[in-house]
C-alpha cells in the first residue's frame, strides 16, 4: 500500500513538471544519413572526380536562445591520428534553417579546413580504404558572432563551437573509392 501511494505522489509530481524540450534534428536531401554521399559532392582534385557541391542542409527545434549556427562536415576515420575537417561554417544567423546545394548565407563565414583553405571541401579518402564515415554537424550557439576568420584551423573552430554550444544535431554518410 505504501508503495502504491508514494508511486502516485511521484507520478503527480512528474505530471506538472514541463515537458521535455524536442532535441534538434538534422537531415539533408543530398544523401541519406547511413547511406552513400554521391560522388558529385566529393572533392574534385587530389584523384578525386567529383563536383565538390556542399550538400542540403535542414534543421528544426533548435533551443531558446541560440544566435548563430555553425556546420561542421569532419572524417574522423582520416589517417592523420586526429580526423579531417572538410568543412566549417560559423555565423549562420539565427533564424537561417537550412541550406541549399552549394549555398553559403552571405553573413556566415567559413574558416580553413584541413586542406589549408577556407569553404567546403568534400570527402577523398584513400583509394582502396574502407568507407570513410563523414560527420555534419549542426550546432546551436548561444552567441551570433564566434570571433574566428578565414584562415583559423578546424580545431580552433571547433573549440569555439564547442564553448558556445546549446545544441547540436549530426548525420553520417559514407564515401569509399
Amino acid at each position: 500500500m505504501r508503495f502504491r501511494r508514494s508511486a502516485a505522489v511521484l507520478l503527480a509530481a512528474l505530471a506538472t513538471l514541463p515537458a521535455a524540450a524536442s532535441a534538434m534534428e538534422l537531415e539533408s536531401p543530398s544523401f541519406e544519413t547511413g547511406g552513400t554521399i554521391p560522388s558529385r559532392f566529393s572533392l574534385n582534385t587530389m584523384g578525386c572526380t567529383g563536383e565538390n557541391i556542399s550538400p542540403a542542409l535542414t534543421w528544426t527545434d533548435a533551443p531558446a536562445g541560440t544566435k548563430s549556427f555553425a556546420v561542421t562536415m569532419f572524417d574522423p576515420d582520416a589517417p592523420t591520428g586526429s580526423g579531417w575537417w572538410h568543412w566549417v561554417l560559423v555565423n549562420i544567423p539565427a533564424d537561417v534553417t537550412s541550406l541549399g546545394e552549394r549555398s553559403q548565407p552571405r553573413e556566415a563565414l567559413a574558416t580553413n579546413t584541413d586542406f589549408g583553405i577556407s569553404g567546403y571541401l568534400g570527402p577523398c579518402p584513400p583509394v582502396g580504404a574502407a568507407p570513410h564515415r563523414y560527420v555534419v554537424t549542426v550546432y546551436a550557439l548561444d552567441v551570433a558572432t564566434l570571433e574566428l576568420n578565414a584562415t583559423s584551423p578546424g580545431a580552433m573552430a571547433g573549440f569555439m563551437i564547442n564553448s558556445h554550444m546549446l545544441d547540436k544535431a549530426s548525420i553520417t554518410g559514407f564515401f569509399g573509392r
